[in-house]
């Protein structure tokens, strides 16, 4: 571990995972700062600029403080620090189960292959379809996941589309979940089910248990 990385740090805390496979599960966020996309229904804008540098060793002394088994690094988007691909392996080192929130639109190829990729496939109701990186679809491993964020029928519709181009089921586990305030959650659900889709239906459950706050 470098005693020269540094990371830009938006907020360390301890709360469930509400999203992905662990969901439900006693979880570390170690938010970084930063994000080059502007997603339409980004709900960590916050996270876009401020944060505060510290040393990588100072954020695992603060993630081993609270003796987690889940650690999650988020955003923003995280990769957009080069810091970050140190921090995922040094949190690996530690015998954490590590999951890394990701846009799409910067490589994975150069993230340590134990970490969990949770992996954004932009839709055209983001308002950042462009920002995709398809590349990093051939780079998924079985292990990891993609995330599609539905803001409206013709996102659910584009979002079945590339399921079948790209053959993600096939590759790793796929998400669908509504954007909150633009898409209902059930209705997202039955056309799931009337497609007889083979994803993971999802909600944001920290959303409804804290509402939209920081921290949480």
């Amino acid at each position: 571990m470098s005693e020269m990385a540094q990371l830009r740090i938006t907020e360390i805390f301890y709360s469930l995972q509400g999203e992905s496979s662990t969901v439900g599960f006693p979880t570390v966020f170690v938010r970084l700062t930063g994000c080059p996309l502007r997603c339409g229904y980004c709900d960590t804008a916050y996270a876009f600029k401020g944060g505060v540098w510290q040393d990588l060793q100072a954020v695992m002394d603060q993630v081993a403080a609270y003796q987690p088994q889940y650690v999650t690094v988020t955003g923003g988007e995280p990769l957009a620090q080069e810091s970050c691909l140190e921090l995922l392996t040094a949190l690996c080192d530690e015998g954490y189960k590590v999951s890394l929130e990701t846009s799409g639109a910067i490589a994975i190829s150069p993230v340590d292959p134990r970490v969990m990729n949770v992996m954004d496939i932009k839709t055209p109701g983001s308002g950042e379809v462009e920002k995709n990186l398809w590349s990093n679809i051939a780079q998924l491993k079985s292990t990891d996941q993609v995330k599609f964020v539905i803001c409206d029928e013709s996102d659910y519709r584009w979002s079945c589309e590339q399921l079948d181009k790209w053959n993600l089921s096939k590759r790793c586990e796929v998400l669908f979940s509504p954007a909150l305030g633009l898409q209902d959650a059930t209705q997202l659900a039955e056309w799931i089910l009337r497609d007889r889709l083979q994803v993971r239906f999802q909600i944001q459950l920290h959303k409804y248990l804290w509402g939209d706050v920081s921290g949480k």
